[in-house]
């Protein structure tokens, strides 16, 4: 469940890139984010008398999804997915090691250092923007602020039904965004199935599998199984986008992903569940 869930997250921001040259990525980011939204309302069904409490973490919770998506996407715009996603998962390893006291999580913190020092060697070659990098890290902050936002949502609202409300505010946050980028193409026959799958792959199918896993996988092998995300992302970049890396590219991608397989093993902080 988990490797399909990774699979599935990586197959639809492959199939989104598809989408850019005619709604742009933040055309295809509300697209994915307002039909992600009506399938969580058809799963979930949330019940819409909320108290001031808990409006205020949906809004919030939604701002971070809108945020985290708007930047990942305009990032894969301009780098490769392997790279961007591996600069991204800063966030959650950062969570992890944030919430650990153990010394030893030093060893992580260098291995993660030294991956992103070797990746970082090539910003300004060809295919590895600066500003992609940039857009990459800071969704990769939203995506630690969505993990850590999760646990408390999860505590004010039963079963998905936070994460249905928040995405619906969320699609507010990215509508103006998505408009001005996407146009009238958005509404064309041709995107908006393409865009359903979309969401489908990137939202509702891995929040299902992810879901279901952590009801049988301890938490800290869940994390460590997750942390193999920039690794899945580079093999799809490669498979289905033809995004070559070079070989200083694939063992900068290792080390994140050691480093966050052992930070997140013994991890305090909720598992990374990918939004």
């Amino acid at each position: 469940m988990v490797l399909g869930s990774i699979s599935s997250i990586q197959v639809g921001a492959a199939l989104a890139t598809g989408l850019f040259d005619e709604v742009g990525p933040l055309g295809v980011t509300f697209l994915r984010t307002i039909i992600s939204a009506l399938l969580l309302l058809i799963i979930w069904r949330p019940d819409f008398r909320l108290d001031r409490e808990r409006i205020k973490f949906a809004v919030l919770f939604g701002f971070v999804l809108a945020a985290m998506n708007l930047t990942f996407y305009a990032s894969i715009d301009r780098i490769p997915l392997g790279i961007a996603v591996t600069f991204e998962f800063i966030g959650p390893l950062g969570v992890a090691l944030i919430t650990s006291r153990r010394r030893r999580d030093l060893i992580w913190v260098a291995m993660a250092a030294a991956g992103i020092v070797l990746l970082s060697g090539g910003i300004g070659d060809e295919g590895i923007a600066l500003a992609g990098v940039i857009l990459a890290v800071v969704a990769g902050f939203f995506w630690g602020c969505y993990i850590l936002l999760a646990q408390k949502v999860g505590q004010k609202f039963s079963g998905g039904q936070g994460l249905a409300v928040a995405m619906i505010f969320s699609s507010l946050f990215c509508a103006p965004f998505g408009v001005a980028d996407g146009g009238s193409e958005l509404l064309a026959v041709s995107v908006l199935a393409t865009g359903t799958a979309v969401a489908i792959l990137s939202t509702a199918l891995p929040l299902s599998l992810e879901m279901e896993a952590l009801r049988r996988l301890p938490t800290n092998v869940f994390g460590v199984m997750m942390s193999l995300e920039p690794a899945m992302a580079a093999t799809i970049g490669f498979l289905l986008l033809s995004q070559d890396m070079s070989a200083a590219q694939i063992v900068a991608v290792a080390l994140v992903v050691g480093a966050s397989a052992g930070a997140l093993s013994s991890a305090r902080a909720p598992a990374p569940i990918e939004p």
